[in-house]
């Protein structure tokens, strides 16, 4: 009576009765699966047996007892760790080592904790504090100022120039205007309420006014074209018997030449060159 062979699928040797591994549903005895797949511990450079633990970070393999920090040579099974240039470490290591310092405090920000980073220093998110409440920043906005940092009602309260039109804070950028404070918002003509941050402007009773409003409510009105008369701009004119013209407005009724540094002759409300004063 014959009985079917159980061999090993590489050397042919006979499984029965021996340990064997399964495949893909293909039998091995253990010498040549460990030759075949067995992965290679980093560590010790020889084969991960059907008998050893295989612990594997990142397509890399160790026996169990070669997963080990590379510096003080501690176990990581089952324990935290990180890796750095290839190398694994403990975190008591990696720390010691790579992790940065707590500006306030001065010790060791640990792997994985929360910390803060502002301009190439760290802190500690418990260590990150108000100068001024002491109560941690964490990831609200602040301002730093001479080596401290505040959070921005701290900062408001402390340093802050109020806008004299709106009274809040000012806390970045603002102008100055007849030495008071003012957000760049705020300061508008008093007519048109247009910004004039960055603008022309003039002033009248110590109220701002844009040139186009001063003009048409102050500025003298040319005989010639009616618009108004301002020398913001350097624009010259003429004024005669309590009225005025722009220089190039200042013409013969006539024969529209101009009469600036001229003679002239007044008929009724014109004006008029000599020559045109003669003939009438």
């Amino acid at each position: 009576m014959s009985t079917e062979r159980f061999d090993c699928h590489y050397c042919k040797d006979s499984l029965l009765g021996k340990k064997y591994i399964l495949k893909e549903d293909t039998q091995y005895c253990t010498k040549c699966y460990e030759n075949l797949f067995a992965n290679c511990c980093e560590e010790c450079s020889t084969p991960i047996g059907c008998n050893s633990k295989d612990l594997s970070y990142k397509d890399r393999h160790w026996h169990e007892n070669c997963f080990k920090c590379a510096k003080c040579g501690r176990s990581l099974v089952e324990k935290a760790f990180a890796a750095k240039d290839e190398l694994l470490l403990c975190t008591e290591c990696y720390s010691h080592e790579y992790s940065s310092k707590c500006t306030t405090c001065k010790k060791t920000v640990m792997p994985g904790s929360r910390k803060m980073e502002y301009k190439g220093n760290s802190w500690h998110e418990t260590c990150f504090l108000c100068q001024r409440c002491q109560q941690p920043i964490g990831t609200k906005s602040f301002i730093p100022k001479e080596n401290s940092y505040y959070c921005v009602p701290c900062f408001e309260k402390q340093f802050a120039y109020q806008c004299c039109a709106c009274k809040k804070a000012i806390t970045t950028g603002g102008v100055t205007y007849q030495d008071k404070p003012w957000h760049r918002e705020c300061f508008t003509c008093i007519g048109c309420k247009r910004q004039l941050a960055g603008q022309r402007f003039t002033s009248r009773e110590n109220y701002p006014y844009c040139l186009d409003c001063f003009s048409n409510l102050y500025a003298k009105k040319c005989v010639g074209c009616t618009k108004p008369i301002t020398s913001l701009a350097g624009a010259k004119y003429v004024s005669f018997e309590e009225r005025q013209w722009h220089s190039e407005c200042f013409i013969c009724m006539q024969c529209s030449v101009s009469l600036v540094g001229r003679g002239f002759l007044t008929q009724r409300d014109d004006i008029l060159c000599t020559d045109c004063g003669r003939e009438k």
